[in-house]
């Protein structure tokens, strides 16, 4: 496996607690995030769950309705269900994390910024406006062009934060990947330097 965010590499190599859901459920509280907003669902968040309502990113609709799905589902908190306690996997792990140096990496995130908006990157938000309600939209990149087409910010102030945020989204996966101390860190460097670091370490029966 190649990449993912740092919450999905975990789900798939440590694997989730084991709470439950309830499509039906989750369709009709996210209805009424739709229709009411997210500020109702957080209203009832912090009554149930004060622990996970001070924790919990609040700008996040998908991790609000998921916590108050499984609250209306089970009638106990979501903090207290987050045992950390997952279905230990069936397979070995082992992790290697491609590391640059801060000011390359952030010269590469800028260049490729620049690149993406030369390569239409306006067009492509322009293209998907009408599904802008969706969680999946809510990513960098697209979020400060629909500021930006909807005349809030300039296009060089879209820019920037595009480049900002995903600056910071860079430092977030590093400090999320240095949680586990088994990780492999190699230097950036060509392709194949790369790959013949990475083949070699591989364990095998």
């Amino acid at each position: 496996m190649v990449g993912g965010s740092g919450m999905f590499i975990d789900a798939v190599c440590i694997g989730l607690d084991p709470i439950p859901k309830s499509d039906e459920l989750k369709a009709e509280i996210t209805t009424e995030f739709e229709t009411n907003g997210l500020d109702p669902l957080l209203d009832e968040l912090k009554e149930k769950d004060l622990d996970y309502f001070n924790e919990v990113d609040k700008g996040n609709p998908m991790r609000i309705i998921r916590a108050i799905e499984v609250i209306r589902l089970t009638g106990k908190t979501f903090s207290s269900q987050r045992t950390n306690k997952p279905i230990p996997p069936f397979f070995e792990v082992q992790r290697f994390v491609i590391n640059h140096e801060r000011e390359k990496l952030y010269d590469r995130i800028n260049r490729r910024v620049d690149l993406m908006i030369e390569n239409g990157l306006i067009e492509e938000v322009k293209s998907v406006q009408h599904l802008r309600h969706l969680q999946s939209m809510n990513t960098v990149g697209y979020s400060e062009i629909f500021q930006y087409l909807d005349n809030e910010i300039t296009l060089e102030r879209a820019i920037e934060l595009i480049k900002q945020n995903t600056r910071r989204y860079a430092k977030r996966q590093l400090t999320w990947f240095r949680r586990h101390p088994d990780a492999v860190w190699i230097d950036f460097d060509e392709v194949e330097k790369i790959v013949g670091l990475i083949f070699p370490s591989l364990r095998r029966d």
